[in-house]
């Protein structure tokens, strides 16, 4: 014999104590996620249905800070009704100048908590912005409606802590934003609840693009916690094709590979990591030679190049000046009569 089941989101038939309440959000049962599956969450709070939400954010840096600043204009917005509470979890530094968020949460005289410490209030929801460390289950499952992250890429593509970075590195010429929600145990995986993409400049370089997805970030979190439990229900997975990873930038980045890399390659370094304050961009090589447009061209053009003409000046590449060596003069030794 076949059941069938009809699951409703409104209110239970009947009245009483259990009318108006409502399911926890689906997502901690279609990741197998343990939790309330009554209208209370795992601290016996209840959950809200709707706007004004209590907001946990985390994030460091300038990217963040942008999505804080929206977040903290919404609170600000008493007419909206769509941020109650909103607090700050940052990372521990030496210097506070190196982090905008907690300079732009200090000044706002927003709470700030340093991690691993996450407060102990009541929140509806978490927000994550460029914070680089793993959310435990445990964590996650203390927001009723999960944890959405503010990613600068266009998921599943570029995965990981640079994802700007190496979207102008390697010469893409789309970018965007993903809003997803956040999974334990690995970094961008989890269902996408709104993406927006935008053209990228040839000379954009990493700052440049920061700019323009920071902002269009911000405006898009907040679109989605406006209609917080449809987008939820209306996430879908990232696709297996396309997956694409932005580990850390380490020193060795910077070194440019002479022989190996054409200008546009180079270029390319220049404006992803070039401007970026800490990093050097273009080491310089030193001559002990003027050269003319002639000797570049003739000399210290790679030779695959000269061999193929017809090929495009983007795709050139360096030789590497092997000067000989000067052999030392004997000196001569001249007899005295």
């Amino acid at each position: 014999m076949r059941i069938l089941v009809r699951c409703c989101w409104g209110p239970l038939p009947g009245g009483g104590g259990g009318a108006g309440r409502r399911p926890s959000p689906q997502w901690r049962s279609l990741v197998g996620l343990s939790g309330s599956s009554g209208g209370e969450d795992s601290q016996g709070a209840r959950v809200r249905e709707k706007p004004p939400w209590r907001v946990l954010f985390f994030g460091t840096d300038q990217f963040a800070r942008e999505t804080l600043r929206a977040l903290h204009a919404a609170r600000e917005n008493k007419g909206e009704e769509l941020i109650e509470n909103l607090e700050v979890v940052t990372v521990p530094s030496p210097s506070p100048k190196r982090l905008p968020v907690k300079q732009y949460a200090v000044q706002s005289q927003l709470p700030v908590y340093e991690w691993p410490d996450v407060g102990s209030g009541e929140y509806d929801v978490g927000v994550v912005a460029s914070f680089g460390r793993l959310l435990s289950e445990a964590l996650i499952l203390k927001f009723p409606y999960g944890i959405l992250n503010v990613h600068p890429s266009c998921l599943p593509r570029w995965r990981g802590p640079a994802p700007i970075i190496h979207t102008v590195l390697h010469g893409d010429t789309v970018a965007g934003v993903t809003i997803m929600q956040i999974r334990p145990k690995r970094f961008d995986v989890g269902p996408i609840l709104k993406q927006e993409t935008v053209p990228v400049s040839p000379k954009s370089t990493t700052k440049d693009l920061e700019a323009v997805l920071s902002r269009l970030g911000a405006n898009m979190l907040i679109s989605v916690l406006k209609n917080l439990p449809e987008s939820l229900n209306n996430g879908r997975q990232q696709p297996a094709e396309g997956v694409t990873h932005a580990p850390k930038i380490s020193a060795a980045t910077s070194c440019i590979k002479w022989e190996e890399q054409t200008s546009e390659q180079i270029f390319r370094l220049h404006r992803a990591i070039g401007n970026i304050d800490g990093w050097i961009g273009v080491r310089s090589v030193m001559l002990k030679k003027t050269l003319t447009a002639t000797d570049f061209y003739n000399g210290y053009l790679h030779p695959w190049y000269q061999k193929n003409s017809q090929a495009q000046p983007s795709q050139c590449r360096f030789q590497t000046l092997r000067l000989p060596l000067k052999k030392k003069q004997k000196k001569k030794i001249v007899a005295m009569q």
